[in-house]
């Protein structure tokens, strides 16, 4: 038989609390230790955005599709458009080409703009003077 005092070890981790030259071991995890106050959350957790069931993804990729049809129609009839930006400036020319970000107007010079700046958009009507 094994005597506390004669075992280091054994007395490092006895429930009278002795004091050795070893110290106790310790979780590096607070959440395994049991502190509660080390578990606790610093901020609320994030609410999760409600679903409206009244809008549908259907609704949006309509309304893609109808972008697509629009611009596809101007660049096979080459019809000058006015670009309104999002800053008040104003773009004038022929859609070349677009992608899912970008559309690539020919005009005084050829200007590659993102839609995501794009403020609206309308035909220009050339009077004939």
């Amino acid at each position: 038989m094994i005597s506390s005092s004669s075992s280091p070890a054994l007395s490092a981790h006895s429930p009278s609390g002795a004091s050795s030259a070893l110290s106790p071991v310790r979780t590096p995890y607070p959440s395994l230790r049991g502190d509660s106050k080390a578990r606790a959350r610093k901020f609320p957790p994030v609410p999760v955005p409600p679903h409206f069931s009244s809008f549908s993804a259907d609704d949006e990729n309509q309304d893609h599709h109808a972008e697509l049809f629009y611009l596809q129609k101007q660049i096979q009839t080459q019809t000058p458009m006015v670009i309104v930006l999002e800053d008040g400036e104003k773009v004038e020319g022929r859609i070349e080409w677009y992608d899912r970000y970008s559309i690539k107007v020919r005009g005084r010079q050829k200007s590659i703009i993102y839609k995501s700046a794009i403020k609206y958009m309308y035909k220009l009507i050339e009077t004939g003077q």
